[in-house]
C-alpha cells in the first residue's frame, strides 16, 4: 500500500488500520464520503491508493473543516502561518500555547487549531462546557515541525485538489447525496467514550440519530463501513448495534494501547469495523467469521 500524507495529528486516527480497512474497498467507487473526518486517514489512504474517483469529507467542528480547506487550497499560506506560531513559541512554549489557545477560542483560526492539535496532550482535542478548547500542552514536545508540515501539506494538496468537497456540518447532511455507486466510511466517537454528560468533544453524537441514518443508508442501498467500538484489555466500549441493520462486525488489531504502555501493561486494543449489507454484496474480501483471524483476536481479548 502506498504511504499517504499526514498533516493533522488527531487522536483516534485510523492510520494504523488504514491498510486493513482499505481491503474492503475492492470494487469501483465513484465518491468516498468521510463525514467524521478528523485527520482523514482513510480518505488520504484511499486517495493515495486510487480507491475512489472523488471524495467528500465533513466535520461538525467547523474550524477543522476550514483547516482541511486551507491545506488543500493553499498549503503555502498554512505553512507560513503555522511556521510563525511554531517559531514564536520557542522562548516559552508553555506560556505561548496558552496564548494561542486563547486566540483560537476567540477567532477559531484553522492555523491556531493545527498548532494546538500538534502540541496538546495525546493530540486529543477537548473542550469545556462552553465549547472552548481546553486541552493542555504536552510540554515534552514542540509539535509538528514546519519543514515536515510544508512537505506533507503540499503532498495532501496535490493528492486531493479538484477531487474533494469539504464541508463543516452534520454528518447526515454531508452524506445525503451518497448513492449505491459510492462508499461511506464513518468514524464517530466510540460508544462508551462520549455521552450526554461528557463535554470533552465539540459535538456529542446522538446514537439514535446514527442508527436512524444507518437504516436510511441500508434502504438506499449505499455501501458503508463504521468504526464504532471495541475492546482494550478487559474493558469493552459500547453495546451491540441493532440486529435489523444486518451489519457484519470485524475485529481489527490496533496494537498495544498507549495508556497500557505507560502503566506497564500488555493491553491490546481491538477495534470493531461494521460492514453494511450493500458493501458485503460488493466486496470480495470478507471471509466467514470462523475463518477470520482478526475475529479470533477479538475473541481472545474478551476471554
Amino acid at each position: 500500500m502506498k504511504k499517504a500524507p499526514h498533516v493533522i495529528p488527531y487522536q483516534g486516527s485510523k492510520r494504523k488500520l488504514a491498510e486493513d480497512i482499505l481491503t474492503y474497498m475492492d470494487f469501483e467507487i465513484d465518491t468516498l464520503y468521510e463525514p467524521f473526518v478528523g485527520s482523514g486517514a482513510i480518505t488520504l489512504a484511499a486517495a493515495a491508493n486510487h480507491k475512489a474517483k472523488k471524495f467528500v469529507v465533513a466535520d461538525k467542528l467547523e474550524p477543522l473543516a476550514e483547516l482541511w480547506k486551507l491545506i488543500v487550497s493553499d498549503p503555502e499560506r498554512l505553512t507560513e502561518e503555522y511556521s510563525k506560531l511554531w517559531n514564536e513559541q520557542l522562548a516559552d512554549p508553555a506560556a505561548y500555547y496558552k496564548k494561542v489557545r486563547d486566540d483560537y477560542n476567540e477567532t477559531k483560526s484553522p492555523s491556531d487549531l493545527l498548532y494546538l492539535v500538534a502540541r496538546c496532550v495525546k493530540n486529543a482535542v477537548r473542550f469545556n462546557g462552553s465549547g472552548e478548547f481546553n486541552q493542555g500542552p504536552d510540554n515534552r514536545r514542540l509539535g509538528l515541525k514546519p519543514d515536515k508540515l510544508k512537505r506533507e501539506a503540499a503532498l495532501m494538496s496535490k493528492l486531493l485538489k479538484d477531487r474533494i468537497k469539504i464541508v463543516g456540518g452534520d454528518f447526515r447532511d454531508a452524506i445525503s447525496d451518497a448513492t449505491a455507486n459510492d462508499l461511506v466510511y464513518m468514524d464517530p466517537p466510540w460508544q462508551g467514550t462520549s455521552g450526554k454528560r461528557d463535554s470533552r468533544y465539540a459535538h456529542l453524537l446522538n446514537l439514535d440519530e446514527l442508527i436512524e441514518e444507518l437504516d436510511s443508508l441500508n434502504k438506499r442501498n449505499v455501501p458503508y463501513m463504521l468504526s464504532f467500538d471495541g475492546t482494550c484489555g478487559d474493558r469493552t466500549y459500547g453495546t451491540e448495534l441493532p440486529d435489523y441493520l444486518q451489519l457484519k462486525k470485524v475485529g481489527l488489531h490496533a496494537g498495544r494501547s498507549s495508556q497500557a504502555t505507560l502503566l506497564g501493561r500488555d493491553d491490546v486494543t481491538i477495534e470493531s469495523l461494521y460492514l453494511s449489507p450493500a458493501l458485503l454484496a460488493k466486496t470480495k474480501t470478507v471471509t466467514h467469521e470462523k475463518e477470520n483471524p482478526q475475529l479470533d483476536l477479538l475473541g481472545a481479548a474478551l476471554t
